[in-house]
């Protein structure tokens, strides 16, 4: 990892009160929810709702993510990232003070879990959800440069995939400021850490293989050749190995590039389940045996009832109609 400042550690006990120096809103911290190159986040309670708080290792830093929150917020259609609510700093007991900002709390499970327990045909669905953030995030001139599961979180329901980390979040054209390895395109030698839409698809294709790949897998002599290794070993995979294949070489040029080839297999996939309906044949997804519906309360894409039903239902109301008529014939 590109961590620079790994050798500093925020811990702040549950219980602890956070005033902030400058608005007195004050922070009852509940727990630690991680922590990374420029700080660390932390869950707290603000009026009995729920919050998320990171301090920072030094106030530039802070500054620079409120800046691109801040900046987020401006871009209209669904929100990038959690909305931010407050940036304030904390005098702490021994005279120092910690630059703050308090964000939305974004309840739901990571993406890894999500997809274990949901089932394989949420994969494209989710993947163009993020898709069409980057594409805005893109537009906007930024690039989100630290793009891991980690870093990524579904809300239901509805069913939606959400960042919610912009610590290596980059202008367009600069180096990358923050990443992780096992998604960085130059660990892997495919590539430059220079800040630009194919960063960011070379690290969405790697979370698309670290979610059939959990424990990850090292690079070997040839990253190159490892990734395609691996990717052509992930059976779930099978639908997405060309996307991904140009994803990983730096061949899309745009995130809503990409985001068409997603939706073009999972468009393509639905049609063949209806058909699959149709006809009476179980689809892939059916001979899986899916659940439907899950404890989370989000359910599964379903297909839509055939043409069958549907003409079956129309012939019966026809009927009835022309029964109702006979009879109000024989009163008259």
């Amino acid at each position: 990892m590109n961590h620079p400042g790994k050798n500093q550690v925020i811990d702040i006990q549950p219980g602890t009160i956070v005033t902030g120096k400058w608005y007195s809103r004050s922070y009852r911290i509940v727990k630690k929810l991680g922590s990374g190159a420029c700080g660390a986040v932390f869950l707290a309670q603000y009026n009995r709702t729920p919050v998320a708080i990171k301090f920072g290792f030094n106030q530039t830093t802070i500054t620079s993510e409120v800046n691109v929150l801040k900046s987020f917020q401006k871009v209209q259609g669904t929100p990038l990232g959690p909305s931010l609510m407050d940036v304030d700093d904390w005098v702490k007991r021994d005279g120092t003070t910690t630059s703050f900002y308090v964000m939305e709390y974004l309840r739901g499970k990571e993406l890894i879990p999500f997809m274990q327990s949901h089932g394989e045909e949420w994969l494209g669905v989710l993947m163009v959800q993020l898709l069409e953030d980057l594409e805005k995030l893109h537009q906007a001139g930024w690039v989100f440069g630290d793009l891991k599961t980690e870093n990524l979180i579904v809300t239901y329901p509805p069913a939606r995939l959400r960042w919610i980390d912009v610590g290596g979040t980059t202008l367009q054209g600069r180096a990358i400021k923050e990443y992780t390895e096992f998604y960085d395109r130059g660990y892997w030698g495919m590539g430059s850490r220079k800040a630009e839409a194919s960063y960011d698809l070379f690290a969405l294709a790697m979370v698309m293989l670290h979610i059939y790949y959990p424990k990850r897998f090292e690079r070997g002599k040839d990253g190159e050749k490892t990734l395609a290794t691996k990717l052509n070993q992930c059976k779930e995979l099978r639908a997405y190995r060309g996307v991904i294949h140009h994803a990983l070489s730096g061949k899309f040029h745009s995130s809503g590039q990409m985001k068409a080839a997603v939706q073009q297999i999972v468009w393509d996939d639905r049609l063949r389940q209806q058909s699959s309906k149709s006809s009476g044949t179980p689809s892939r997804v059916q001979r899986k045996q899916a659940a439907p519906r899950h404890k989370s309360g989000v359910p599964a894409p379903v297909p839509k009832k055939s043409h069958a039903v549907w003409e079956g239902m129309g012939i019966l109301a026809l009927a009835g109609m022309f029964y109702t008529i006979y009879i109000l014939m024989q009163w008259m």
